[in-house]
């Protein structure tokens, strides 16, 4: 369901390796939530979670040394988007995760896939440009 498409390509090869990562881990949390036989979720939640965090940083962090790099002008939103996508996850109640833990998947899922294919789409790309 979640996959890395060449419309979703920057032409920037760092970038794209990783936003192609940012997809699998949205694929794990998709897999997971389609696991029948796993009746508590919650660690395998927390781990995704947790995953997703720290990649995102280190991904946010390798994007804006690009831009700076390039001297981008839209630099700034970009980083306040990344900010905004971390505070999201930070402020995920992890007792809710657990009480809901599927509704918790479906609705970090719907984040996920629309931040990831709006944000590249609409800001990514204008960086490989």
């Amino acid at each position: 369901m979640f996959e890395m498409k060449d419309e979703y390509l920057t032409g920037i090869k760092q970038i794209d390796e990783e936003h192609a990562r940012l997809f699998e881990i949205a694929e794990e949390a998709y897999q997971l939530l389609k696991e029948e036989y796993v009746v508590d979720k919650y660690d395998n939640i927390v781990t995704i979670i947790n995953e997703l965090k720290d990649y995102t940083r280190f991904h946010f962090a390798h994007e804006e040394e690009y831009m700076e790099s390039i001297g981008y002008k839209k630099m700034f939103t970009q980083k306040i988007q990344h900010m905004n996508f971390i505070e999201r996850l930070e402020e995920l109640n992890l007792e809710e995760v657990d009480v809901h833990q599927e509704e918790s998947i479906e609705e970090l899922l719907t984040f996920l896939g629309n931040w990831l294919v709006e944000h590249i789409l609409e800001c990514d790309k204008q960086i490989g440009k």
